[in-house]
C-alpha cells in the first residue's frame, strides 16, 4: 500500500464504489426566511458530474454564509467483482417528505417538493431529490448504495427549519455526519442534509452516510505532501495586547526548570530531562505524578511568561471519515494561563485566581479534503467544546494561512477579534481577543510530533506520551472564590455570582492541571462541537 497515492487525486475508492466531492450545483429552491440569522436557506442539486458518476443526494446550506460546500457522486468500479459493480441502482419509487406548498413562506423558485428514493432490496439511499415540481422524479435521476456501503449517520448543525429551532415539532433541515467517527472509524460523510422531525438527538434512520469498505489509508498524504499541507495552511495565532502568559516549546519549558512531582515525595521533586525522558510512559491517569513550574520565584515568574521567540506548534495528523478527509490540529502549549474576567451586570471583575493554572494545552484543527487537498473547515478549540467553521467564513492571511485570535489569559481560539461572553445570565465570563498584539506563525515553529498513518517517518516524542497531569492539583476552595467574588461584586448580584462560579469547569476553576493531547478524547475521535 503506497500512502499518498490517492491524496487529492480527486476520487476515493470505497472498496469497489467510487466516490467524487462535486462542489458546482444548480440553485432549485431558496426560503428567505428562518434558519440561522433569519436569513433563510437554500436546496441545490449537483451540477457538472463527471461521466460515468450519479448523483447520490442534493445539497443544501443556511443563506447566512456564502456558497461553500459539496455532496458526493458515486460510480461502480468497473475493474471489480461483479458485486461490486452492483453497488448502486435506481430507486424503485419516492416518497414525498415535505412540501412547501402548504406553507406561507417567503420563497424563491416556485414551491419546494423534497422527495425520499425508496431503495430496491439490499440498497439505502444517502440523499434527496429536490424538485420544484409535485410530480414524482424519474428514477434515473439517482442512485441508491448497496447497504454493505452505508452507514448510520446523526444531525450535524442546523440549516433551516418552520418556526422556531427549538420546536421540535417542525420540520427541519440539518447538515448530517457519521454517527461513528475517528481515525479508527470507517463510516464517510456524504455531504448531505437530512430532513428531520422531532429532537434533534433522535435517531436518523432514512438516510445515511457511507462506508470505506476497503478500509485502506491510500487517500491520506504521504511525508511530502503533509509538508506541504502545513507549509500551505498552517495558522497564524494573535495575541492580545495586554497578554503576559504566551507559548513556548516543550523542550524550553522542561530545560527552564520544570519540575516533575511524584505524592509522597513532594519535598523532592525532579528537573525534567529536556527530552522528557525521564518521565512516566505507563499510560495510567492517576495522582501519583504532576508536572509544575519551577520553585525558585524569579523563574517562576518568567516561565509563567514563556518564550513565544521560539515557541513550537505541534501537529498531529490524522484520517477522518473513513480516511476520506485530513484532520491536522494544531497543538499549542502555554506554561501558564492567567486569571480569567467577568463581566457582571455593567461592570468588568477580575476574578483573581479563578482561571489560573499551570500547564495548558490549545489546539486549532485544519479539516483538508483527500478529494483534492481544499481546506474544508477549521475547528477553534475553546475550554471544553469548540466551534467548527467553514472555510469561507475564516480570515486568512498570505493566501492560505487561516487566522486565529487567543483569548486574553485564558487562551481560547476564536475566528474573529473582539469580545465573546460565556454563559447566561448577569454574569458571564469575558473572552477578550485583538489582533493589536503579537503573533505567532505556526508554520515558522512547526513539528510533526505525531502521524501514525506514516509509520517510522515520524518518531513521536517521549513527552507526548506522559498521560498525567501537566499541572498540580490545587484546591483553592470554591467557597473562597465565591467569597472573594463577592467583595468586587455589586451586592444584589452575589447570588448570581455564586451560581456562575459553580458552574465553571474545574480547569477554569485552576483546580486541575490538564491533561495532554495524546490523553484528550479528541485524540482518536472527531472534535466536540
Amino acid at each position: 500500500m503506497i500512502i499518498g497515492n490517492g491524496f487529492a487525486s480527486g476520487t476515493i475508492d470505497l472498496g469497489g464504489l467510487q466516490v467524487c466531492q462535486i462542489s458546482s450545483f444548480n440553485k432549485i429552491w431558496s426560503a428567505l426566511e428562518g434558519g440561522p440569522d433569519n436569513m433563510g436557506a437554500t436546496l441545490y442539486e449537483p451540477s457538472s458530474i463527471p461521466d460515468g458518476f450519479f448523483m447520490l443526494g442534493c445539497y443544501s446550506q443556511p443563506n447566512n454564509r456564502p456558497l461553500f460546500g459539496w455532496i458526493l457522486s458515486g460510480k461502480p468500479d468497473i475493474n471489480e467483482s461483479f458485486s461490486s459493480q452492483r453497488c448502486m441502482a435506481k430507486p424503485t419509487d419516492y416518497s414525498l417528505i415535505w412540501s412547501s406548498n402548504s406553507h406561507k413562506l417567503k420563497q424563491d423558485g416556485g414551491n419546494c417538493y423534497i422527495w425520499l428514493p425508496t431503495p430496491p432490496e439490499g440498497y439505502k439511499p444517502v440523499g434527496y431529490v429536490v424538485t420544484n415540481s409535485p410530480n414524482k422524479p424519474s428514477v434515473e435521476k439517482i442512485r441508491c448504495v448497496q447497504s454493505k456501503y452505508t452507514d448510520k449517520m446523526e444531525v450535524d448543525r442546523w440549516i433551516w427549519g418552520l418556526g422556531k429551532k427549538k420546536n421540535t415539532n417542525n420540520m427541519h433541515l440539518y447538515e448530517t455526519r457519521p454517527k461513528d467517527r475517528g481515525v479508527n472509524k470507517l463510516s464517510v460523510s456524504t455531504g448531505s442534509f437530512v430532513v428531520h422531525y422531532g429532537d434533534a438527538t433522535a435517531d436518523v434512520s432514512h438516510v445515511y452516510c457511507l462506508k470505506n469498505t476497503k478500509n485502506n489509508l491510500m487517500a491520506m498524504p504521504n511525508a511530502s505532501q503533509v509538508e506541504a499541507l502545513i507549509h500551505a495552511y498552517s495558522p497564524r495565532i494573535y495575541f492580545h495586547p495586554d497578554e503576559k502568559y504566551f507559548p513556548s516549546s516543550i523542550n524550553w519549558y522542561f530545560k527552564n526548570g520544570a519540575l516533575l512531582y511524584e505524592k509522597g515525595k513532594e519535598a523532592k521533586p525532579s528537573p525534567i530531562q529536556p527530552d522528557g525522558s525521564n518521565l512516566p510512559q505507563d499510560y495510567s491517569n492517576d495522582d501519583l505524578y504532576w508536572l509544575d513550574l519551577p520553585t525558585d520565584d524569579s523563574a517562576k515568574e518568567r516561565v509563567k511568561k514563556g518564550d513565544l521567540a521560539h515557541s513550537c506548534a505541534y501537529f498531529h495528523i490524522k484520517p477522518m471519515f473513513g480516511a476520506t478527509f485530513t484532520d491536522i490540529p494544531v497543538w499549542v502549549y502555554y506554561p501558564f494561563n492567567g486569571p480569567a474576567r467577568a463581566k457582571v451586570g455593567i461592570f468588568n471583575v477580575s476574578l483573581r485566581k479563578i482561571g489560573e493554572h499551570v500547564g495548558d494545552w490549545e489546539h486549532l484543527t485544519l479539516r483538508v479534503s483527500n478529494y483534492n487537498g481544499e481546506l474544508k473547515s477549521v475547528y477553534f478549540s475553546q475550554h471544553n467544546a469548540g466551534q467548527l467553521i467553514d472555510a469561507s467564513n475564516i480570515e486568512f492571511e498570505n493566501g492560505n494561512k487561516p487566522v486565529a485570535y487567543s483569548s486574553l489569559h485564558g487562551h481560547a481560539f476564536y475566528s474573529k477579534p473582539g469580545l465573546v461572553l460565556q454563559g447566561s445570565g448577569l454574569i458571564r465570563m469575558r473572552n477578550d481577543a485583538s489582533k493589536d498584539g503579537l503573533m505567532m506563525d505556526t508554520g515558522e515553529s512547526a513539528m510533526m510530533f505525531a502521524a501514525p498513518h506514516l509509520g517510522l517517518v515520524v518518531v513521536e516524542p517521549l513527552w507526548l506520551n506522559y498521560s498525567r497531569k501537566w499541572g498540580p492539583k490545587i484546591s483553592y476552595g470554591i467557597t473562597n472564590k465565591i467569597n472573594k467574588g463577592r467583595m468586587v461584586s455589586p451586592k444584589v448580584l452575589k447570588g448570581a455570582f455564586e451560581k456562575f462560579v459553580r458552574r465553571l469547569p474545574n480547569e477554569v476553576l485552576g483546580e486541575e492541571g490538564p491533561i495532554g493531547p495524546k490523553m484528550k478524547n479528541s485524540w482518536g475521535e472527531d472534535e466536540k462541537y
